[in-house]
Order: C-alpha cells, then sequence, then structure tokens
C-alpha cells in the first residue's frame, strides 16, 4: 500500500505510454519475416546501450542510441536498406500509445495530480510521440536525461520528478512497464506501480513495486483507494 497518498503521477514512456513495437509493426511488409525479431533486439540493444554507456561515461543521447541500436539490428537480420532504416527511426518519433492511455491522463489531471513523463529519450522525441498521440493536454511536464547526460536508473534521473513536484519521494506515484526501471525507482524511493503488460516477472534486484497492474487502465481506482 501507498504509505501516504500520491500527489503526482509521473510515468515512463517507452513501453509503458508507447508501444516501442508499433513502429516496426507499421512497416512489417518492408521489414519482412524478421519483423518480430527485429522489433525485440532493436529494443534490447537500446536498453544495453543505455545501461553500458552509463557505466561508460561515454554519454550520447538516445536519438543516437536508437540509431545505434538499429544499425545492430539490422545488420544482425542482414538487411541493408538505408531508406527502411530512414522510415524506422522517423516511426519511432510517431510511436502508438496504448489504448487506455489518453483516458487515464486526462482524468488522472482532472483529479488534481501532477502528471509527467520520465525518460530516457531527449525532449524532441517525446514531444513528437506526445502530439502524435494527442496526449499533450494531460501533462504538466516531459522529464528527460538530456541534462543529467546519464540514463537511467541512475538516481539522478528519479530525482527529477521529486525536483519537479517536491518531496517526499514517497508521495510519487511511478509507472513503468519495465522492471528493471521499477527496481530503480523503488530503490530511490518513489513509490511504485508496475505495469506489468507482458506478463514478466519481477528482477532480483534491490526495490519492488507497491502494485502490479496489468495495463494503466485500474491505476486511478488505486490510486482513489490510497485515501480510504
Amino acid at each position: 500500500m501507498y504509505e501516504q497518498h500520491p500527489h503526482a503521477c509521473v510515468f515512463d514512456a517507452y513501453g509503458t505510454l508507447f508501444d516501442v513495437h508499433s513502429a516496426v509493426a507499421r512497416l512489417r511488409d518492408r521489414v519482412g519475416a524478421q519483423a518480430e525479431a527485429v522489433s525485440a533486439t532493436w529494443r534490447q540493444k537500446q536498453l544495453e546501450y543505455t545501461w553500458l554507456r552509463s557505466l561508460m561515461g561515454e554519454y550520447a543521447d538516445f536519438e543516437r542510441v536508437l540509431a545505434d541500436s538499429l544499425d545492430y539490428a539490422l545488420r544482425q537480420a542482414a538487411i541493408d536498406d538505408p531508406a527502411l532504416r530512414t522510415d524506422l527511426l522517423d516511426a519511432y518519433n510517431r510511436l502508438d500509445c496504448y489504448p487506455e492511455v489518453p483516458g487515464v491522463l486526462r482524468t488522472l489531471k482532472q483529479q488534481g495530480y501532477g502528471v509527467a513523463i520520465l525518460t530516457n529519450g531527449t525532449s524532441a522525441m517525446m514531444r513528437s510521440c506526445v502530439e502524435h498521440s494527442g496526449i499533450g493536454d494531460w501533462l504538466d511536464d516531459i522529464l528527460t536525461v538530456d541534462s543529467l547526460r546519464i540514463y537511467k536508473p541512475s538516481p539522478r534521473v528519479y530525482e527529477l520528478a521529486v525536483d519537479r513536484f517536491g518531496p517526499p519521494a514517497a508521495g510519487i506515484s511511478f509507472q513503468s512497464a519495465n522492471a528493471w526501471d521499477i527496481a530503480g525507482a523503488a530503490y530511490f524511493g518513489l513509490s511504485c506501480v508496475w505495469i506489468n503488460r507482458r506478463q514478466g516477472i519481477t528482477e532480483e534486484l534491490p526495490g519492488r513495486p507497491l502494485h502490479t497492474l496489468s495495463d494503466l487502465e485500474g491505476l486511478p481506482t488505486l490510486l482513489a483507494a490510497a485515501t480510504d
């Protein structure tokens, strides 16, 4: 249970609000039979490269990480198509949001919560996705790692939410579909709700979610129960 009623709701972007596999799905006919494998590898390498760059102290923004990880995925699939590469990168800047997202964000905003995105993505990339999905009216802010030059799960990233909405950290409900992200945010002290869209299992790491949902639909009800 929440230690106290949250005053803000902060959301991871990729995989939580936006379907990271919708870019390849949109171009499935051109990618071909390896579309699912390309999409999975592309996503996995995005994560690995953010973690490795953080450890190496060799920051590059997420636009560069996205391109490098796509190059790896296409090379692994033996696909050499510069036009397709360009179109996939463009599609990633216009990812589809999950169906319940606009309604949930609207409800939370109307109920008086602070609402923001906390993302590894660049400001420009995230503004593009937000505009494509039409959810900008329900957001107070988009918090990115650009100014920090380090990626999640660095505690400095999660501190951005506290800097924006005020302490205590436990008064901020953080939602992510990524179990590793939940571990990092919970260890920092945010009150975490794991959006377990793919029926995964928790990581064997410090930091556990307070609640688990299969999608975001039940979040307003969960938050309302925290006032009882």
